[in-house]
């Protein structure tokens, strides 16, 4: 399905390109997609590095019950 939606929005800049190449498209227009853009991308990076926190904080703790587990079984 990634794939799909990769080959539909290159398709989509493509066509934008065409159009932009024969002055049909607002500059302006542009900075605000890359503007929104940009700002997901910010969002998505912020999600990330917070579940990426969590994550590594639930495998340092299982980590450690590996350890008391190892322990009892020498």
């Amino acid at each position: 399905m990634m794939d799909f939606m990769q080959r539909a929005m290159d398709w989509v800049l493509e066509k934008e390109d065409e159009v932009a190449k024969k002055c049909a498209v607002s500059p302006d227009d542009v900075e605000k997609q890359i503007k929104m853009l940009e700002e997901k991308r910010e969002q998505l990076r912020k999600k990330y590095e917070e579940e990426d926190t969590e994550m590594q904080h639930i495998l340092s703790r299982l980590s450690i019950i590996k350890a008391d587990a190892s322990k009892c079984h020498k």
